[in-house]
């Protein structure tokens, strides 16, 4: 429960420096492996380009 409060706090709260900011992934609230360009942790991107819900992402084979 504690890290559910963390969430909400770090999304309501804004810091008093600008460099301070921290990005969270607003689906699962993970605060590392955040990709800016799709505003998703590593792993819901993953999630969501494997079953299509990304568009112009698909796996890699060669």
């Amino acid at each position: 429960m504690a890290r559910k409060c963390l969430i909400v706090k770090s999304f309501q709260k804004k810091p008093k420096f600008a460099t301070r900011k921290h990005s969270r992934c607003p689906l699962c609230g993970r605060p590392r492996g955040y990709i800016r360009q799709f505003d998703m942790c590593r792993i819901c991107f993953r999630e969501k380009a494997s079953r299509g819900e990304i568009p112009g992402i698909k796996k890699a084979s060669w």
